[in-house]
């Protein structure tokens, strides 16, 4: 877990979805370039690969936003949700593959705590 004494990672909410996109971005990461590369036919077709690393660059993109306290994370969130929507459906396609069945789980997690804090409340 990512340890701050910044008061804007005060909510639990927010430090939950700072560890969720963090460990998104590993896993997408870590599943496409030493995973899915050593693999064949789909798993290392260009729409696969370009969407598991847009997945890992947006949750990175946004727990950066989160860290540095920017007024903009929840339209970051807002995109990450979406993209990590897409890499969850699609890494759920391979259906016997338990790694990519462990990716999609985080990527589900990580889409609905980024939806929750883009449609979170300004306070």
């Amino acid at each position: 877990m990512v340890h701050s004494t910044a008061s804007h990672l005060a909510s639990p909410d927010m430090q939950q979805c700072l560890q969720n996109c963090l460990d998104c971005h590993s896993i997408c990461l870590s599943t496409v370039t030493v995973y899915c590369l050593q693999q064949t036919g789909k798993h290392t077709e260009a729409a696969h690969v370009r969407l598991m690393l847009d997945c890992a660059e947006i949750c990175q993109t946004s727990a950066n936003f989160m860290l540095r306290g920017s007024e903009l994370h929840r339209l970051t969130c807002g995109v990450c949700a979406e993209v990590c929507e897409r890499c969850a459906a699609e890494c759920e396609s391979f259906a016997t593959d338990a790694q990519m069945q462990a990716c999609a789980d985080v990527c589900r997690r990580c889409a609905k705590s980024c939806r929750q804090m883009a449609t979170m409340a300004v306070g």
